[in-house]
């Protein structure tokens, strides 16, 4: 006998504005419910989305997609972002040890969560491209492994020893910089290494007219495969509840544009970007990203 009712998908999603709703059960359907992890902050449970597959419909970050795609994991983008931001001011320094600039960088130790993660990658194309950094004279120093198993850091990352903490490392000058995650500490000593980083991300966008990236949606292949519909109905859902959320504001930038056209110039510097610092083997084109059923979503 055929089951049922709603497929059941095993969901990762974070917690946002535009994913309140749908996350609160304020938005109903008839062919899919979404059984979500319990995980407030996504990007913890990256590794269990492309090493075990464990997730039907999950959270991903762009370069970590982009990285499992390279290496053959059965993963299928949604044209709908989850999160992106203007990086220029996440690279910051203790200003109490002296000021530092991008033209200072080379043979200076950066802190990362990881070499792979989404801002960094997005940062140091930043460093390369609009500032002129020889990124291979930059030295890393990583906290954690790449969340793609396959993956390895090239020579210029260290590991930080068992222990240690970045914000610790980078007040007692064991660090020169540090990419730090969103919201910044309320720390008066740190200063972002790239000035005036609201005017120089405004900059960016008008020269370059797409946003950056940090997290899409995914799918699994096979989910998409056999229950194409299914994954049509999830995308109906997240739109629906970005759209409860009032987003995007009407005199703003859309931070979480829905569709492929919508992002098919934010996807396209992103892979130029990635590929530059070999995260990727190659320039993937747009719609390889996407499948059948997926290519063709739009808001």
């Amino acid at each position: 006998m055929q089951p049922t009712g709603p497929l059941s998908l095993r969901t990762l999603l974070g917690d946002y504005p535009g994913t309140r709703a749908l996350k609160a059960g304020e938005l109903g359907s008839e062919l899919v419910t979404l059984d979500f992890a319990d995980v407030k902050v996504a990007h913890t449970a990256f590794k269990r989305v492309v090493r075990d597959l464990e997730f039907d419909v999950a959270e991903l970050a762009l370069v970590t997609f982009l990285m499992a795609k390279a290496c053959g994991k059965p993963l299928v983008l949604l044209p709908a972002v989850m999160s992106a931001r203007f990086q220029h001011p996440y690279l910051v320094y203790n200003a109490e040890r002296g000021q530092l600039a991008p033209a200072d960088l080379a043979g200076r130790r950066i802190g990362i969560r990881s070499y792979s993660v989404t801002t960094a990658a997005w940062i140091r194309g930043i460093l390369a491209q609009d500032y002129g950094v020889a990124l291979d004279r930059l030295r890393w120093v990583s906290f954690e492994d790449a969340h793609v198993a396959e993956y390895r850091d090239p020579p210029a990352v260290e590991r930080a020893a068992a222990g240690k903490e970045m914000l610790a490392m980078l007040l007692a000058g064991e660090l020169d910089a540090a990419v730090l995650a969103n919201p910044l500490p309320a720390d008066l000593r740190l200063k972002p290494v790239m000035p005036d980083p609201a005017a120089r991300a405004k900059e960016w966008y008008q020269r370059n007219r797409a946003i950056q990236i940090n997290h899409m949606v995914v799918v699994r292949a096979t989910l998409s495969q056999s229950h194409p519909q299914a994954v049509r109905e999830v995308f109906r859902l997240l739109l629906q509840s970005k759209q409860a959320a009032g987003m995007p504001a009407a005199d703003g930038i859309d931070m979480n544009p829905f569709g492929v056209e919508a992002n098919r110039r934010n996807l396209d510097i992103a892979i130029d970007y990635f590929h530059r610092q070999q995260l990727i083997p190659r320039r993937f084109e747009v719609d390889e990203l996407f499948d059948d059923v997926t290519r063709v979503l739009e808001s």
